[in-house]
């Protein structure tokens, strides 16, 4: 199989799964003072924005386009 489609299929389901699967981030946020340290870390998850969706699949979409031509 040539690695254009395979790049293809690659970046469609990348695409499918950023509207789906959320990105976990964590930030911690400390002071130290001394000896004394205080800290709170903070988590949540976000989703890719839906503009990076839509380019990863038009980017699937164009690679299996032009990897499944005939030259």
């Amino acid at each position: 199989m040539k690695a254009l489609p395979l790049v293809g299929v690659l970046l469609l389901v990348l695409g499918v799964l950023s509207f789906v699967v959320p990105i976990p981030h964590r930030e911690n946020h400390g002071v130290k003072i001394g000896d004394a340290k205080f800290s709170v870390e903070t988590e949540n998850s976000e989703k890719l924005p839906p503009a990076a969706g839509i380019v990863l699949l038009a980017g699937g979409v164009v690679a299996l386009v032009l990897g499944m031509r005939k030259k």
